[in-house]
């Protein structure tokens, strides 16, 4: 019984270490431009003070699974039927290797009917091989 709850304690700390690391993958910091904002909203990044909103708002609009390979796969292939409304773009830093600093654009429709949309363009390059999925 001490071998089971040993091996559990390890994979509680293995999966406590393991969301920590994906996020620090993320970007360092974003904007959000689109109608109605007279300048775009500027988000900090993981680390930084106010980071939090960054992390969230990339979570909720698909940001991770657009540009990383998740299993199941929640993206869709074609465009949602309904009119989508005005459009913002949240433009992601992602620092990279040799201090190179990629920008990821991410195209926001949160007035869509029945519910909000969001894309990325496949193949937008970052860290020197990744793309964009």
């Amino acid at each position: 019984m001490n071998r089971f709850v040993g091996i559990s304690l390890m994979i509680a700390a293995l999966v406590a270490v393991v969301p920590t690391a994906a996020l620090g993958k993320g970007a360092s910091e974003a904007t959000i431009a689109g109608p109605g904002l007279d300048d775009p909203i500027s988000l900090a990044g993981e680390g930084q003070y106010g980071g939090e909103a960054l992390m969230h708002i990339a979570e909720e609009a698909g940001f991770f699974p657009a540009v990383f390979t998740r299993i199941p796969d929640p993206m869709r292939e074609e465009r949602p039927a309904g009119a989508l409304g005005p459009k913002y773009t949240v433009t992601y830093v992602m620092p990279g290797p040799n201090n190179e600093e990629d920008r990821l654009l991410q195209d926001l429709y949160p007035y869509a009917s029945p519910s909000p949309v969001s894309y990325v363009e496949p193949g937008q390059r970052f860290w020197t091989t990744e793309q964009a999925r």
